[in-house]
């Protein structure tokens, strides 16, 4: 139940931009506004495939844009933001942040 509840979690802030924050790199943002509107497509349509999500959670993927490899990540927080979530499962006591980022910025 809770790798459920975290998958659903985390492809309601993926596809949907709610229940957390999005975060783009210097190397995202560089690429330019339609670059950012592009990739942020291509990362609500990514569709997960047997082998890249070995934990269920959809919590990190990759992408290509233009030929670049573009990674998406989803880190779980405290209410401040200061320490690791103590249930990434209850939106009550979780922050999500999703980061995009430029696989060479990983």
């Amino acid at each position: 139940m809770s790798t459920e509840k975290i998958r659903q979690l985390n492809d309601q802030l993926r596809k949907h931009g709610t229940g957390g924050r999005i975060m783009l790199t210097q190397g995202i943002q560089a690429l330019g506004e339609e670059a950012i509107l592009q990739i942020m497509i291509l990362m609500q349509c990514h569709e997960f495939v047997e082998g890249d999500d070995p934990y269920g959670e959809h919590d990190f993927g990759a992408i290509k844009y233009e030929g670049r490899k573009i990674f998406f990540k989803v880190d779980y927080y405290d209410q401040e933001y200061k320490f690791h979530s103590p249930a990434a499962a209850d939106p009550a006591v979780t922050r999500r942040v999703l980061t995009l980022m430029l696989a060479e910025e990983y």
